[in-house]
């Protein structure tokens, strides 16, 4: 199982999406007033340029749990390596999953803005956005890495 290529791929991507829930930002909107952080935990607004100020957090814990919930998946589907066929099935799952996760921050980062004040934002996109869109090309990798092992292993049973 450590030999295979997937494994890295597959933790590669889990790495990435566990350092997401350090609390790094995704992206944030910064107004003349305030500032709203967008991280794994949730939205954060503080008073821009004024570092003494209180911090309001609005709880995010649908997507905190989320992204716990798809490295737990993406671990289930690594450790199926002796149901390739199930494996599969699995890999499909979490790359379109992982997807989906990625397109809805995407979308999230582009239509919030006008969402969170009625004031003139800028948009900063921040680490953590980087790091969900890094992970997706690793999870496409590990799909196909899946798939040329059951091919070579049909190709095998072939031969027998």
């Amino acid at each position: 199982m450590i030999q295979r290529v997937q494994t890295l791929y597959y933790a590669i991507s889990m790495i990435l999406l566990s350092i997401l829930l350090t609390g790094i930002d995704i992206f944030r909107f910064v107004t003349e007033k305030t500032t709203y952080a967008y991280s794994a935990f949730g939205i954060e607004s503080s008073v821009t340029g004024n570092p003494n100020s209180k911090t309001e957090t609005i709880s995010s814990a649908p997507f905190y749990l989320g992204i716990i919930i798809l490295i737990l998946f993406i671990f289930f589907t690594l450790m199926r390596y002796k149901k390739l066929n199930f494996q599969v099935k699995l890999a499909r799952s979490v790359f379109f999953l992982y997807l989906l996760l990625t397109i809805g921050v995407v979308l999230a980062s582009q239509f919030c803005g006008s969402c969170v004040s009625a004031e003139e934002t800028v948009k900063e996109l921040g680490i953590g956005f980087y790091l969900i869109v890094a992970g997706v090309p690793f999870t496409l990798l590990a799909q196909i890495g899946i798939i040329r092992d059951k091919k070579l292993l049909d190709s095998l049973n072939r031969l027998r």
